[in-house]
């Protein structure tokens, strides 16, 4: 296969889908022959730092191929760890190309809007002679099963609680809401006191509050979140960037702690593993990741791989949202299940929502033969050529692969592929990678009582 002038070959290609071609395969062709020195940093909040020292080939000839490697390199660092300030070093030109990139109207002004809201910062690109050095922080969260504790987990369709009780769940409770649809903030902070106060009237004192939410949390505070979609700008800067510190008031003054539901499923995968250095990946409405790194801390970072890029194929799909192609939402979520039934032969109602479209396809499941296979064979390809590039970009040892699409017969297809995909292309990493669904013991382990376990007393 040839890109912008760059030969990658690519052995396992999906069925439904060949002309797919893995970002991490184009970039290791692609650095193959460049030799001019260039080096990226992203800052993020409290002065830290994201920094790649890397080459380009700065030839004429070459500069499409640079541009676009350098495009895919800074849009990857931003959605992985976050950013509000880009600054390269030893190329002016693809420099001033970032610039126009990410300025209003530019193909990258949604990542630049968005980045600029999360950080509350103007974003910015410039150039300089040296890029800053490297400046990360880790920090221990979670595992504390001491005391009376409140874990709660604000998910899309529904809301869980449990009141643990040194590390025991003596009550929990599932409720069906609707965040995503409902544009008063009041309606949301209710739903979560009702919640909480459900679960503190099964203990005899509440000691501490863990929350796990989708979205991007800073400080506790709602920096950006799904959850709140509706919400018009004015009231959630209003009543939704400190609606959880404000529901946890209504407890009680105790300590509390938020964090994004990714990370807290990557600390559910953890404790029930008893391990470190874990990857939580949940393929359900999107693409979903966490990460505990190495010294069982959570980094702070977005790991919003959802708007990652992980195909480089000019032709790959749009997500509608950020206006971008080729990125993880598109692959692992309802999304790609949805997009390659066509291919597979099977005709979806356009009337059917996206979670009705993914039942039909599991349904097709129960037959053994069914051409429903195809598509999760092809989502299992697509698993196995990104688990090398996240474990590029993580160094992560345990892989924990859970949401809608991969339950019953299609997750195990999906993992059965990825693997092979995995031994076959990259045996390096296939040696120091292990990529599983939750057993039972995890499960056990639930979103909500890893929550439960994040504050500290």
């Amino acid at each position: 296969m040839k890109h912008l002038g760059i030969e990658v070959d690519v052995k396992n290609l999906p069925e439904l889908d060949p002309e797919f071609l893995p970002l991490y395969k184009f970039n290791t062709a692609f650095l193959k022959t460049a030799k001019k020195p260039v080096s990226v940093a992203v800052e993020r909040a409290g002065g830290q730092m994201a920094t790649y020292h890397t080459f380009i080939h700065g030839t004429p000839e070459m500069a499409a191929a640079d541009c676009y490697y350098i495009d895919r390199l800074i849009k990857t660092v931003l959605w992985m760890k976050g950013g509000f300030k880009i600054y390269i070093s030893g190329d002016d030109d693809l420099c001033e190309k970032m610039k126009q990139a990410y300025a209003p109207g530019g193909s990258r002004a949604f990542d630049a809007d968005f980045m600029a809201n999360v950080y509350e910062r103007p974003f910015q690109v410039v150039a300089c002679d040296q890029v800053p050095e490297e400046k990360s922080e880790s920090k221990p969260v979670g595992r504390h099963l001491d005391g009376c504790r409140i874990g709660f987990d604000a998910g899309g369709s529904d809301r869980k609680v449990s009141a643990v009780i040194d590390g025991e769940p003596v009550f929990s409770e599932e409720v069906v809401w609707f965040p995503k649809t409902n544009a008063d903030p009041d309606y949301h902070f209710e739903g979560i006191v009702s919640a909480m106060k459900a679960a503190a009237e099964h203990m005899p004192r509440v000691d501490a509050i863990g929350v796990s939410s989708a979205g991007i949390y800073i400080d506790n505070r709602t920096m950006n979140a799904s959850l709140f979609l509706k919400v018009p700008k004015d009231l959630f800067d209003a009543k939704v960037k400190d609606i959880y510190i404000r529901a946890a008031k209504e407890i009680g003054d105790v300590p509390v702690t938020v964090c994004n539901d990714g990370d807290v499923t990557a600390l559910a995968g953890a404790m029930s593993l008893n391990e470190n250095n874990v990857l939580g990946i949940a393929m359900g409405t999107s693409e979903a990741v966490g990460y505990v790194d190495q010294d069982g801390n959570i980094t702070g970072w977005l790991n919003e791989l959802a708007f990652m890029p992980v195909d480089a194929n000019p032709k790959a799909m749009e997500d509608e949202w950020s206006g971008d192609i080729g990125c993880g939402v598109k692959y692992f979520s309802q999304d790609s299940v949805i997009k390659l039934a066509p291919a597979a032969g099977i005709q979806l109602d356009e009337s059917l929502s996206p979670a009705e479209k993914l039942k039909k396809v599991q349904a097709l499941m129960a037959e053994e033969g069914s051409p429903a296979e195809g598509i999760y064979r092809s989502i299992g390809v697509y698993l196995g050529h990104s688990l090398a590039y996240y474990h590029h970009l993580y160094g992560c040892k345990h892989v924990l692969l859970l949401g809608r699409v991969m339950s019953g017969r299609g997750g195990d297809i999906i993992l059965e592929t990825a693997n092979r995909v995995l031994a076959d292309e990259y045996p390096e990493v296939a040696k120091e990678i292990k990529a599983a669904l939750p057993d039972e013991k995890a499960r056990r382990v639930g979103q909500s009582v890893a929550a439960a376990s994040l504050p500290e007393m």
